[in-house]
């Protein structure tokens, strides 16, 4: 960590002791609700963190991925169902991500190879997926089991941190921060994640230096699909033992929304669903305690009614790849 590297980062350095000095403050003071907010905001937080590293890692190459809420249902569904009728968790949790890789695979051939339109082919996906799963639901169904819960070594040991993310936790959400920090080395450290940003930015130039675009962007959309197979897997079968239809509940929209907020940059996507996470926590904190007299359908809105305001703060602050949305075809730049 150089002076420079430091002085660049000198605000974000910042409101990272603040919100770290605070958040340690409210878990000592508070010691009665606080560790169950924030593990209750951190298990919220959890398919918000691998949706929007979908979006990321999409946009970054240049390619809308207005279809993350329809993977995650798809995923939620082929998961549970596949766990159900086997009456295996490794078999569901495998049909899960095996379905987000499929959906993630047509997402890219469908805008990559056939040059649909990113944001029409993202709503189909979304569509075919609310009817696939509404028709084929079939209630009663139970998991063959729980999904295993562990402690990891060392970092458990940590107060709040390790009780929080470390303790007593899920493949699940470790993957979240295993993927979060695998990403952001991969897109600023290595040479996939140079050619990555080349090919979301400046296709063209890409396409000069002897980079395959399509290839690029088509296995990386594909490949990020598993992501949201992970996230789905997540909420039907580690989040809650059940499937309901349309239980996704706009997660993949708040991701999208978490990603732009983030500047699509991993880390602080995954800063930004661990705030959401917390707001999602506060209103249920709020309808718990019987404080307010507020009907729990208003408070649940309030994260989308929070993700609103930061965006319209955000506006104008935060630059897209400069390529996303648009198809490439060799030889028209």
């Amino acid at each position: 960590m150089t002076t420079e590297w430091i002085a660049k980062n000198r605000t974000t350095l910042i409101v990272t002791v603040v919100v770290l000095v605070a958040a340690y403050v409210f878990y000592y003071a508070a010691n009665d609700i606080a560790p169950s907010m924030y593990t209750s905001a951190w298990g919220y937080a959890i398919p918000l963190v691998l949706a929007a590293l979908v979006g990321v890692i999409g946009e970054r190459s240049g390619v809308v991925n207005i279809g993350i809420e329809g993977q995650m249902l798809v995923a939620a569904f082929a998961g549970f169902f596949a766990a159900a009728y086997s009456g295996s968790l490794i078999v569901g949790v495998l049909s899960g991500i095996g379905s987000g890789l499929i959906l993630g695979g047509f997402l890219a051939w469908t805008t990559v190879k056939w040059r649909m339109d990113q944001i029409i082919a993202g709503v189909v996906l979304n569509i075919i997926a609310t009817g696939i799963t509404s028709f084929y639901y079939q209630p009663g169904k139970l998991l063959p089991g729980l999904m295993p819960s562990f402690d990891v070594p060392l970092l458990s040991m940590i107060p709040l941190i390790g009780d929080v993310f470390f303790s007593g936790t899920s493949i699940f959400a470790t993957l979240a921060i295993v993927a979060a920090l695998a990403v952001h080395f991969g897109l600023f450290h290595t040479r996939w994640g140079l050619r990555t940003r080349s090919v979301g930015e400046y296709p063209s130039a890409a396409d000069t230096a002897g980079i395959n675009v399509e290839r690029l962007r088509l296995i990386n959309v594909t490949l990020a699909g598993s992501l949201a197979g992970c996230a789905g897997v997540y909420l039907s079968m580690d989040a809650s033992s059940s499937f309901e239809r349309n239980m996704v509940a706009g997660r993949g929209f708040l991701a999208l929304a978490i990603m732009i907020m983030g500047a699509w940059r991993p880390l602080r996507a995954f800063v930004m669903a661990i705030f959401f996470g917390f707001i999602n926590a506060v209103a249920s904190q709020l309808q718990q305690s019987g404080n307010i007299d507020v009907p729990p359908q208003l408070t649940g809105t309030l994260p989308f009614v929070v993700t609103i305001i930061v965006l319209a703060i955000a506006a104008g602050r935060v630059r897209a790849p400069g390529a996303v949305g648009q198809p490439y075809v060799k030889g028209d730049q």
